[in-house]
């Protein structure tokens, strides 16, 4: 029932709580809600302190039910399947889900969030000269080998999200780039060029899920989006054992076709989690929008782009131009579906009577653990 993308991607004067704050306002507002009105707040490590137990504090909820789930760039959107789950069993009737991030000014960089020194693996790969490029860089160079893959065609990918962000006021990268400009960017992980990797910025955005019982009340059918199915999942490096041309995606995006009863063909738009290129060629195969190893051939094709190709993407120029707060992308991908649906995108990139979008997260690294959770969206009937 609400959306709200911070506007700002360079905030040194604020906390990162008055972010999360700001985002959550924006939403209720969004929604013609307020902080009274919530009873269930969701959030994940980019909250400071106790997390949910500091936050509700902060902002003055009195929640009956909370939830921390922490997946990366995927858990937004794992957070509102888990409150339309909690909404229907009875659980909560308005839940607002935060995300903050200040990695342009001094917050958590990119990879570096978590308590990561502990973690079980940390002395098997951190002590290493591992690196979150490195990582995604080696999932490209499997997918090259074994499909065929090229440069230009993951170069393909920026090109679109950059034909988007340039109609975007608020984009950290709105100018338009080239298949060349992105293979003359310099090498950060080779084959990954400089282009090829998000945005890193400050900011943030928020999402206000509530019952049906209570966007009745508020008779204001023309911003309520549906959500129609939701699935998430977790794939993780077997010992060693791993494909790396595989998501978790592969798993999360059948039950939320299956929950809304939809086929990848009837999806007119997609917000992908685009923290490199790679990242989006894999997660299109494995949500069954193209073949496994045809996804260069398909972003070549141009159909990624708005508002008339084949599957409009990230439409407000996604992580590889607009905004990645805090290395947790997922938050902003519901929030341009949801402007798809309700037809608020920019006009030059709005697709025609959309009536059903699909926004996925991926958190974690692609060649070792990764998370994964898949939204299907539609219109409110």
């Amino acid at each position: 029932m609400g959306a709200f993308e911070h506007p700002l991607r360079y905030i040194p004067d604020r906390t990162l709580a008055q972010v999360h704050a700001e985002v959550a306002v924006g939403a209720l507002r969004d929604a013609g809600l307020s902080i009274r009105d919530v009873d269930a707040y969701f959030c994940a490590g980019d909250a400071p302190g106790f997390g949910a137990l500091s936050m509700a504090d902060y902002l003055g909820i009195d929640a009956r039910l909370t939830d921390t789930t922490e997946t990366g760039g995927s858990s937004y959107l794992a957070h509102v399947g888990h409150a339309v789950d909690a909404i229907a069993a009875g659980h909560c009737h308005v839940a607002l889900v935060t995300l903050a991030g200040k990695p342009r000014t001094g917050g958590s960089q990119p990879g570096g969030s978590g308590n990561f020194g502990d973690a079980p693996e940390a002395n098997f790969e951190n002590h290493w000269g591992g690196s979150v490029p490195g990582y995604y860089a080696m999932a490209a160079a499997r997918h090259m080998h074994q499909y065929g893959t090229t440069s230009a065609q993951l170069a393909a990918i920026k090109v679109a999200a950059s034909s988007h962000a340039q109609h975007n006021p608020n984009a950290f990268l709105p100018k338009l780039v080239t298949v060349e400009e992105v293979l003359a960017s310099p090498l950060v992980a080779d084959p990954l060029h400089r282009l090829d990797c998000c945005v890193i910025t400050d900011g943030g955005g928020a999402v206000v899920v509530v019952s049906p019982e209570v966007a009745r009340t508020l008779n204001r059918p023309e911003r309520a989006v549906a959500v129609l199915g939701h699935g998430e999942a977790i794939r993780h490096s077997s010992n060693g054992r791993i494909d790396l041309t595989h998501t978790a995606a592969l798993w999360s995006g059948p039950p939320a076709f299956d929950q809304a009863g939809v086929t990848p063909s009837d999806i007119q738009y997609a917000s992908i989690y685009d923290s490199f290129t790679i990242t989006v060629l894999l997660t299109l195969e494995d949500l069954g929008f193209c073949a496994k190893g045809e996804g260069g051939r398909f972003v070549e094709s141009g159909a990624l782009e708005a508002p008339n190709g084949v599957l409009p993407f990230n439409t407000d120029g996604g992580g590889l131009c607009n905004n990645h707060p805090g290395n947790r992308g997922g938050m902003t991908k519901i929030i341009e579906a949801v402007r798809q649906v309700r037809g608020d995108a920019h006009p030059a990139v709005q697709v025609p009577d959309c009536e059903l979008a699909l926004a996925h997260g991926t958190g974690g690294s692609l060649a070792t653990r990764t998370g994964a959770s898949t939204l299907i969206l539609g219109r409110s009937s």
